[in-house]
C-alpha cells in the first residue's frame, strides 16, 4: 500500500457514502436556500464520482506532484463513458423511439392481455433482453423512456416505481449476457477467456431470459391495477408521423454506433455526422438528450478515474475465493464498485477454472440492479426516471430494496 492508495481508498468510500446520501442532499437545498444551488449540485447522483475524482486527482498532485496526477488520469480507458454518451443521444432521438413504440405496440395489441399491461411488460422483458444486440446502455436508455410516462408518473404508489426500477436495472444487467459484446461485464473477459457470443447464449443466455421473464411478470402483476386508467396514447398528444427514410438513418446510425462501439474515434465521427443530420430535418425531431448523457458521462468517467485506484484491495478477495463463494462474493462487491471493473480484475488473475470464471461472471451480472453504481447503464435509467420519483431524486435504499427480489431471482437463475 502507498499512501495514494490509502487516500484512494478512503474517498471510494466518501463517495459511496455520498452516493447513498443524495436524497438528504437535496432536502436541504430546499432548507438552506442561500446555498441552494451547491447542495442541489452535490444531490445529483451524476455528479458524486465526478466531484470525488477531483478530489482524488488534488490528492495525488498534493502527494506525489501535478504530473503524476495528470499522468494517472491520461492512462485511464474512457471509451465507455464517450459511447454511453454518444449511445446515448442516438437512442433517445424521436425517429428511433418513435419505431420502437410502433413496434412495442403492434406486439402489446397482439398479447392476451391489456394493452396498457402488454406494453410495460414489454419494456420490462422485451427491450432488456434487445440489450444483447443493441448494446445494454441503448436498451436501458429505450426502456426508460417508454415505461417513464407509464410506471414512473405522478399518482403512481412509490413502493411500485421503486419495485419496476429495481426490475429494470436487474433485467437490463442480465439481459445483455446473450451476446459476448453487449454487457460491460462480459465485454471485460470475453477475448481473455475466449467466450464467443454463441458460448455466452449457452451457458448464460437463456438463464438470464427465465430471470427476465419471471421479474417482468411478477412485477407487472403487481402493478396491474394501476395501469388500467392511463389514457392512450400515453406518449403526449398526435404528432406528425417521422418519414420511414428518417427513420431508418437513424436506426443506421444507432447500429453502426453499436458495431463500432469499442473504437471511439469511428463512434464520435459518426456522432457528428448524426448531429448534422439532425439539424438538417430539425422538423422530425424533438431536442436531443444531450444534458442527460452528459451527465451520466460524467459519473461513468469519475468511477474509472476512480476506482482505477481500487485494485490492490479488490483483486485478493476475487482471487481468494472458491467458486460458490466468489459468486455471492462478486454479487456483494459489485453493490459497492463497477461489475465491468470487477470482471476486469478477475480477467487479470492467472489459474482460473472454468467454474470460477462462471462464478465470477454470473456473480457479478446478477448483482448488477442492486445500486446506481452496479453497472453502467445504471445511471442512465437514473438520469432518465429521478423525475418521476418524490423530490426527483432516486434514493439508494429504495432502490436496493426494490432490486433485492429479482436479484435473488437472477441469482437462483445462475446458480440452479
Amino acid at each position: 500500500m502507498t499512501p495514494v492508495d490509502i487516500v484512494a481508498a478512503i474517498l471510494f468510500g466518501a463517495a459511496l457514502i455520498h452516493t447513498f446520501s443524495v436524497k438528504q442532499l437535496e432536502r436541504l437545498s430546499h432548507r438552506f436556500p442561500r446555498h441552494e444551488g451547491v447542495f442541489h449540485l452535490l444531490g445529483e447522483v451524476e455528479v458524486v464520482f465526478g466531484f470525488w475524482a477531483l478530489v482524488m486527482m488534488l490528492a495525488m498532485a498534493a502527494i506525489g506532484g501535478a504530473k503524476s496526477a495528470l499522468d494517472y488520469v491520461e492512462s485511464r480507458q474512457y471509451t465507455e463513458p464517450l459511447f454511453v454518451f454518444v449511445i446515448m443521444v442516438v437512442a433517445a432521438s424521436r425517429p428511433v423511439l418513435d419505431a420502437l413504440r410502433a413496434a412495442v405496440a403492434m406486439l402489446a395489441r397482439m398479447a392476451p392481455a391489456r394493452t396498457e399491461l402488454a406494453t410495460v411488460w414489454l419494456g420490462l422483458s422485451l427491450i432488456p433482453l434487445l440489450g444483447s444486440l443493441v448494446t445494454e446502455p441503448a436498451a436501458m436508455t429505450l426502456a426508460a423512456l417508454l415505461l417513464a410516462p407509464r410506471v414512473f408518473r405522478e399518482g403512481f404508489p412509490e413502493w411500485l416505481k421503486y419495485a419496476a426500477l429495481g426490475v429494470l436495472f436487474v433485467n437490463v444487467s442480465i439481459g445483455g449476457t446473450l451476446t459476448s459484446y453487449a454487457a460491460p461485464p462480459v465485454l471485460m473477459v470475453a477475448e481473455a477467456w475466449n467466450w464467443n457470443s454463441a458460448f455466452m447464449a449457452s451457458t448464460f443466455g437463456w438463464r438470464a431470459c427465465i430471470a427476465v421473464l419471471i421479474n417482468a411478470t411478477v412485477v407487472t402483476f403487481m402493478m396491474r391495477n394501476h395501469l388500467q386508467d392511463i389514457a392512450q396514447p400515453a406518449d403526449g398528444a398526435e404528432r406528425a408521423s417521422v418519414p420511414l427514410a428518417v427513420s431508418l438513418v437513424h436506426l443506421a446510425f444507432l447500429a453502426a454506433v453499436v458495431a463500432f462501439a469499442h473504437h471511439p474515434v469511428v463512434f464520435i465521427g459518426l456522432f457528428m455526422f448524426f448531429l448534422g443530420f439532425t439539424k438538417a430535418y430539425e422538423r422530425h425531431q424533438d431536442p436531443l438528450l444531450v444534458r442527460e448523457a452528459l451527465l451520466v458521462s460524467f459519473f461513468l468517467a469519475g468511477l474509472v478515474v476512480l476506482g482505477g485506484l481500487q485494485d490492490w484491495w479488490l483483486q485478493p478477495i476475487v482471487g481468494g475465493l472458491e467458486p460458490r463463494a466468489l459468486f455471492f462474493g462478486a454479487l456483494g462487491l459489485t453493490a459497492i464498485t463497477d461489475n465491468a471493473a470487477l470482471t476486469y480484475l478477475g480477467s487479470l488473475i492467472e489459474g482460473l477454472s472454468d467454474e470460477a470464471k462462471y462464478s465470477l461472471v454470473a456473480g457479478a451480472v446478477a448483482g448488477g440492479g442492486l445500486t446506481v453504481i452496479a453497472n453502467a447503464p445504471n445511471p442512465a435509467g437514473v438520469a432518465l426516471l429521478r423525475g418521476g420519483f418524490n423530490e426527483g431524486t432516486i434514493g439508494a435504499a429504495g432502490l436496493l430494496a426494490g432490486a433485492a427480489l429479482p436479484t435473488v431471482v437472477a441469482a437462483l437463475a445462475f446458480l440452479l
